[in-house]
């Protein structure tokens, strides 16, 4: 199936870059690749239950008016899950935020969709790993 879409000319130049390195002959399979990527990452975000502890690092747009107050005020929300932050200055636009969390992971699924979903943030990844009883 066809489909069309709209990207800044910054990530289309960047993503041609990182395919190129890759040695992909063409966008599409990239593309799906990447879909494919992004799929299972969410599926396996999703699989998982339990107590987790882990990072989510936020990079965002600090010239974006609200952002930092927002991401902020949410992190309050979830006071008993964040064990430490850390903000780094990337560069004149740029900040990144690396929350350390602990808890169930509905609780860490969702302070982390809350975190994607407000504009200005440009990235977010968690990377978690299971907590096991001795």
């Amino acid at each position: 199936m066809r489909i069309s879409m709209s990207l800044p000319r910054k990530l289309l130049e960047e993503f041609d870059e990182v395919l190129q390195d890759r040695g992909y002959n063409s966008r599409s399979k990239g593309i799906r690749d990447a879909l494919k990527d992004y799929m299972l990452r969410y599926q396996w975000m999703n699989e998982m239950d339990g107590e987790r502890v882990g990072t989510i690092a936020v990079i965002y747009d600090h010239h974006y008016m609200g952002v930092l107050d927002e991401i902020t005020n949410i992190q309050h929300q979830y006071t008993d899950h964040i064990n430490a932050v850390m903000h780094i200055h990337m560069n004149d636009k740029q900040c990144m935020e690396v929350i350390v969390v602990k808890g169930e992971v509905t609780q860490i699924r969702e302070l982390t969709e809350k975190i994607m979903s407000l504009k200005g943030v440009e990235h977010v990844k968690l990377t978690s790993s299971g907590v096991k009883d001795h």
